[in-house]
């Protein structure tokens, strides 16, 4: 018998158990799953529509090359203000300096303090994040406890599915290093930024044209890079899960059954990063902008604050939570589209659309455990980033760095290490997203798969919303 066959100890003597049932082929000679009911009628092929074997053709190649030049520009940008900051020296400043209440460093701009504390709040936030990955795996039913059981379910056999195909936890652990280290490139060149440009610093004396306008564009600039890369590095991740273990269960079933290929997660990897890489980066593009909005927004409310100006700081505050909120929808929007991307190999604009026509022939009322499900996890992010922010203040507190005399640096600092933490969390966090949100893909397109694969949680779905089983219509 199939290990994917064996029961698990039931959550509660009034809900079924999870069983993914035998999962039979779906070649087409054999016919449609036994014991699949109405839905019989609507048997697929499970490649059906190019699935899992797209057109060897770069989909949206314009926001691929853009893509690149902005990255190659981030590397020649970072390459001079390194250069420039280590040959200098920095500008003083070391780990835990300052204890006993003497400012160190220099008083001009952000020094080596700044980048030992980046790099500590970069290790804390790799540590945090996977720590929350590791307790959402082992206290799945606890956690989920408190919400709808077809939540429970759904997530709890995503966990089921990732524990025996371990390639989601290395995508997942692979993604978040990634990020991590590009926090840590990100921190490094945001810090030689302001040693190399602000006005009054060492290297001014050479020639160097600074002012605090440049030191300003370039930090947004760099932020932008950041966001942009930091966005498409979790979506890249999101899609080769999607398409390879996640859609690969749901489509063809357990491994043990011989139609799934030897190895989806890297066939889906390689579509992801190659083929559909500019896909990504587009929808990637429209969340960097409105989050990098939103940060803009942000600083304007605190400075009118300062400034004592409260009636700029609440127009700021209402822009803010205005393009906060349009952010949130569209990366819901977005992360069905990318599954449909790992799927089909679709470009940007024509997954979007099969989105939203899932969206409105479901309802979106009709996907709400997902949303809980990213709810959650969301929640955890933050956590995870107010941690860091946390531990940056404490560091500023006892370290005293002469440049934070006053503390004109301390929310730049503190918004840094909530990005960095934020980021790498929601990164690694994604990997359970990707699997419950290819589950609601695959059961708006193939209700009937699902009653076959996982009968428990079909019935459950379809008792709650009766919406989601029917058909996608066509186009």
């Amino acid at each position: 018998m199939s290990k994917y066959n064996e029961q698990y100890p039931p959550y509660a003597e009034n809900y079924p158990m999870y069983n993914p049932g035998p999962s039979a082929p779906y070649a087409p000679p054999s016919g449609p799953p036994p014991d699949a009911g109405a839905y019989n009628a609507d048997y697929k092929s499970p490649y059906e529509g190019d699935r899992f074997k797209p057109k060897k053709r770069v989909k949206d190649p314009v926001f691929l090359v853009l893509f690149v030049a902005q990255l190659a520009g981030f590397c020649v940008v970072s390459g001079i203000v390194l250069s420039e900051w280590i040959s200098s020296g920095g500008l003083g400043g070391g780990l835990g300096g300052g204890s006993s209440g003497a400012n160190t460093g220099s008083s001009v701009t952000l020094d080596q303090h700044t980048v030992y504390l980046l790099l500590l709040v970069t290790a804390a936030a790799l540590l945090l994040s996977a720590t929350q990955l590791l307790l959402t795996r082992a206290f799945t039913r606890m956690i989920m406890h408190c919400y709808a059981y077809s939540l429970h379910l759904s997530q709890y056999v995503v966990m089921d599915i990732a524990k025996h195909h371990m390639s989601v936890y290395v995508v997942a652990f692979v993604s978040l290093f990634i990020q991590a280290g590009l926090s840590v490139w990100y921190a490094f060149t945001a810090i030689a930024t302001y040693a190399k440009w602000t006005p009054g610093n060492p290297s001014c004396s050479t020639g160097t044209a600074c002012s605090s306008s440049k030191v300003a564009g370039l930090i947004v600039y760099e932020t932008f890079c950041y966001l942009w890369t930091s966005q498409v590095v979790g979506n890249v991740a999101l899609a080769t899960l999607a398409g390879g273990p996640f859609g690969a269960w749901y489509y063809l079933g357990p491994r043990d059954d011989g139609q799934m290929p030897s190895r989806p997660t890297l066939s889906s990897f390689a579509r992801a990063s190659t083929f559909s890489l500019g896909s990504i980066a587009f929808g990637s593009l429209i969340v960097t902008i409105l989050e990098l909005i939103r940060i803009i927004l942000n600083a304007a409310r605190q400075n009118a604050d300062a400034n004592g100006q409260p009636i700029e700081a609440v127009l700021a505050c209402c822009a803010e939570c205005f393009i906060g909120c349009v952010e949130s929808m569209v990366e819901y929007f977005n992360k069905y589209a990318y599954i449909e991307i790992a799927l089909y190999g679709k470009p940007y604009i024509e997954a979007a659309r099969d989105t939203w026509r899932l969206f409105k022939d479901r309802g979106i009322d009709a996907l709400v455990n997902d949303s809980l499900v990213g709810i959650t996890l969301t929640w955890g992010a933050y956590a995870v980033g107010l941690l860091a922010s946390l531990f940056a203040y404490l560091y500023l507190r006892f370290t005293h760095p002469s440049y934070n005399t006053d503390g004109q640096y301390t929310a730049p600092i503190l918004l840094f290490a909530f990005l960095i933490g934020l980021q790498c969390s929601l990164t690694l966090s994604s990997a359970i997203e990707a699997g419950v949100s290819t589950i609601f893909v695959g059961l708006g397109e193939d209700p009937q798969i699902l009653a076959y694969r996982a009968p428990e949680l079909f019935e459950l779905i379809r008792q709650n919303y009766p919406q989601v089983v029917q058909g996608v219509s066509g186009p």
